[in-house]
C-alpha cells in the first residue's frame, strides 16, 4: 500500500514542481523581451548648431536622393544573387530543353540570368531557346551576350556559326 501512496505523491508533485519551473521561465522570458539597451543608447540626434553651421546640407540630401531614385520612392531593391540557383535553373532548363519543352526551358534559363547576371551557360541555353521559339532578334542578343562574357568559350564556335546563320535568315526574309 505504501508503494502506490508513494506513487500518487509524486505523480502530484511533479506537476508542481514544473509549474515552479515554468513560472521562472516565463519571468526570464519576460526579462528577455526586454530590451538591454535603454543603459547604452547612442543619441544619433544632430547637433544643436548643425543647421546654422551647414545651411544647404538638407537641400543636398534631397538632390542626391532624388538622383539616386528618380522615380520618387525611397525604396531601392537589389537583385538576389545566387550563383547556386542559377546553376539549379540551368539544369533543370536542360532537362526541359531535352524534352523539347522549349518555353519552360526558356523560363528556367531567364531565372538562373536573373539569379546570376551574366552567366555564360544561361545565356546561350537561353539563345538556343529563343532561336527554336522563333524569336530571332532575342536569340541574336543572347548569344552576342555569350560571347561577350566568354569569347574564346568551349561554345564561342557554335555560338558564331548560330549568329551568321541567323544573320542570314534575318537578310534573306527581308529581301
Amino acid at each position: 500500500m505504501r508503494f502506490g501512496t508513494l506513487i500518487f505523491a509524486v505523480i502530484i508533485a511533479i506537476p508542481y514542481a514544473l509549474g515552479q519551473d515554468s513560472d521562472k521561465a516565463s519571468e526570464r522570458n519576460r526579462e528577455a523581451e526586454e530590451s538591454s539597451s535603454r543603459d547604452t543608447r547612442i543619441d544619433i540626434s544632430p547637433p544643436k548648431d548643425d543647421v546654422k553651421n551647414h545651411p544647404f546640407s538638407k537641400g543636398t540630401v534631397a538632390d542626391m536622393e532624388a538622383e539616386d531614385n528618380p522615380e520618387g520612392s525611397s525604396v531601392q531593391e537589389f537583385k538576389p544573387w545566387n550563383p547556386m540557383k542559377a546553376m539549379k535553373d540551368v539544369e533543370v532548363g536542360d532537362f526541359y530543353f531535352k524534352r523539347k519543352n522549349y518555353r519552360a526551358a526558356l523560363e528556367r534559363y531567364k531565372e538562373a540570368l536573373f539569379y546570376k547576371d551574366n552567366d555564360a551557360m544561361a545565356s546561350l541555353r537561353l539563345a538556343q531557346c529563343q532561336e527554336k521559339l522563333g524569336d530571332k532578334s532575342e536569340a541574336k542578343k543572347y548569344y552576342e551576350q555569350y560571347l561577350k562574357i566568354l569569347p574564346e568559350g568551349e561554345f564561342s564556335k557554335e555560338a558564331r556559326v548560330s549568329l551568321d546563320r541567323l544573320a542570314k535568315t534575318t537578310t534573306a526574309s527581308t529581301k
